[in-house]
């Protein structure tokens, strides 16, 4: 009988750090994020690389992450949904541009506010997009232009 108490104390001891760790988890990472702060859309031609968590900064500095991804059966163009910290109020003419940490860095995408005085309210799209830029294809272009160059 006496071992069954210093067992359950020992489970309930577990689960409580259990617990504390988790909440520790949600409230350090994005788990908690994208309920608050308002959403804003942006389209693009291309969108590799970005994914639903994928980070939205301003001056390097995140400010949001991306919650949602479609396919606009229309244009057939990436439609994004960016959730952006209620703190930062962010001018109607900015733009958007999918970028990266470096060569192989992960992708995010790249805020610069403009100058209007009207600021993007929840729902509202970005006009000003620029895409992934395809590096390898980039690398093969500039490969085989070499080659087609060369004296025979």
């Amino acid at each position: 009988m006496n071992s069954s108490v210093v067992e359950t104390i020992v489970g309930a001891i577990v689960i409580a750090i259990a617990a504390a760790f988790f909440a520790f988890v949600y409230s350090t990472t994005d788990m908690g994020r994208g309920r608050g702060g308002y959403h804003v859309n942006a389209i693009f031609d291309n969108i590799d690389g970005i994914a639903i968590g994928s980070d939205v900064r301003l001056a390097g500095i995140k400010i949001g992450s991306v919650v949602d991804q479609k396919l606009d059966q229309e244009t057939y163009q990436a439609v994004v949904t960016m959730a952006i910290d209620s703190n930062v109020k962010l001018p109607e003419d900015t733009s958007a541009k999918v970028t990266a940490e470096g060569l192989l860095g992960d992708k995010y995408i790249a805020l610069d506010p403009g100058g209007s005085d009207v600021m993007l309210k929840d729902g509202d799209t970005l006009e000003n997009t620029q895409s992934a830029l395809d590096i390898w294809a980039l690398v093969n272009k500039y490969i085989f232009d070499e080659k087609n160059k060369s004296p025979k």
